[in-house]
């Protein structure tokens, strides 16, 4: 015996409650909201049994409901609580089942905050545990929409049940649940039983449910969910594609500006120990643009202590500074080593023309008093060699900026990369090395 397809209403047999008629012609029982009563829609709605002490879910979704999705009109026909315990936590979610009068049945899932909207799967893929099991990678498997890739196994057991359905669901039911991902969807190879189905899984955002169903969802989601798309934000791509253009380009000019070697302004100059003080003449232009004075001691296994004193050519100090020039070097255990460096160096730039005034002395030194297998003596200081470059350039601006432009592109590629990096760590699958 078949229901009657214009039925729109009934009085549940258990309790006389008023029950309304949601579903299709493939409904076969339907649980009273009320009394926990299961119906058979198939025979006058006599009762079947009755699931008592149900403690209903929240969800912002009722039965009764309707609204599109996917081009279709559904209407919410029944809720299923399922749970699972894993790793001494419980995980909780409810399918709200999905009838259209045009495109059959579906589920509307409620997890952590999030809806799922999950159709029944007609192709011929399967991914089994005992693949998942056996697999040294994680397993995939192709259709039309591309490739899914092993996400999770799960195992839950119904809680509660109300409305209709299109088989008699029971508490406590268990069903295995094998996901794979892609970058849009997911399918669902699902075990119940005997019986065995494929879905595939489409995130509903707050925004898309709330349009469809006319109605405020008081939805608060936890963590990404793995099928929630990344939200570019305006001019992402743009943004993306502009930052890194601009970061290559400014590390180019960085590198040309740096790489520019400027002109002599004096012969390279030796001074010996005797020789300091010293002073040093260097005609300059007021528009040399950078010019650099580089200073070589001939140091090994010790130091100095350079003071150096700028004069412009009205003979009023341009700057006061100091360096200091250190070098060692040995062998240990591990094998010869060095650390310091021989050269040191300045870099101003002149505002005026005329002859600068470089005025040096060393009232510093030193020698490393080192000891045993491989040390090498102190070589005392003897001779600074002094060379003056112009018309230099820096590129210390173009990489500060190439420095923006890059911090720019790892911003907005770092948040796609953190955004599927979250939707994959519930993963289950784990690499053993």
């Amino acid at each position: 015996m078949t229901r009657d397809p214009s039925l729109l209403s009934i009085n549940c047999t258990c309790c006389g409650a008023g029950l309304d008629v949601l579903g299709g012609g493939r409904v076969i029982v339907q649980i009273c909201s009320y009394c926990g009563a299961e119906l058979d829609a198939q025979n006058n709605y006599r009762t079947l049994r009755q699931f008592k002490d149900q403690k209903r879910p929240e969800t912002p979704l009722s039965i009764g409901m309707s609204g599109s999705l996917y081009g279709a009109e559904f209407t919410i026909i029944g809720l299923i609580e399922h749970a699972e315990r894993w790793g001494g936590r419980v995980y909780q979610w409810i399918d709200h089942q999905l009838y259209s009068p045009t495109h059959g049945y579906a589920w509307l899932t409620l997890e952590a905050g999030h809806l799922v909207f999950s159709r029944r799967y007609r192709g011929s893929a399967w991914m089994s545990e005992r693949w998942v099991e056996t697999a040294e990678s994680p397993p995939s498997v192709t259709i039309e929409d591309g490739r899914f890739v092993y996400y999770e196994t799960t195992t839950s057991a119904v809680t509660y049940v109300e409305g209709e359905f299109t088989w008699p669901p029971s508490l406590g039911e268990k069903t295995t649940t094998i996901s794979a991902m892609s970058d849009t969807a997911m399918l669902g190879f699902s075990t119940t039983g005997s019986e065995r189905e494929t879905y595939r899984s489409f995130y509903v955002s707050k925004q898309q449910a709330e349009a469809a169903f006319g109605v405020s969802l008081n939805l608060n989601p936890h963590r990404v969910h793995p099928l929630q798309p990344f939200i570019e934000g305006p001019n992402y791509r743009f943004l993306l594609v502009v930052s890194f253009v601009f970061t290559i380009l400014c590390l180019v000019m960085a590198v040309s500006f740096s790489q520019r070697s400027g002109e002599r302004a004096i012969e390279r100059q030796a001074l010996k120990r005797g020789d300091f003080p010293a002073e040093i003449t260097i005609p300059l232009e007021a528009d040399s643009q950078l010019t650099r004075v580089s200073f070589s001691g001939n140091v090994k296994n010790s130091w100095i202590y350079l003071d150096i004193e700028l004069l412009d050519p009205e003979g009023e100090p341009v700057f006061e500074a100091g360096r200091t020039i250190e070098y060692y070097t040995g062998r240990d255990s591990e094998g010869s080593w060095s650390e310091g460096s021989k050269f040191a160096s300045l870099t101003f730039r002149p505002d005026r023309t005329g002859d600068y005034t470089l005025v040096l002395d060393v009232p510093e030194q030193g020698l490393w008093t080192g000891s045993g297998v491989g040390h090498v003596p102190g070589q005392p200081f003897s001779q600074l060699q002094v060379s003056v470059k112009t018309g230099l350039s820096s590129g210390l601006w173009t990489f500060a900026l190439a420095g923006v432009f890059g911090a720019l592109f790892l911003f907005q590629f770092g948040r796609k990369w953190l955004h599927q990096r979250a939707r994959w760590s519930g993963t289950d699958w784990v690499n053993e090395d």
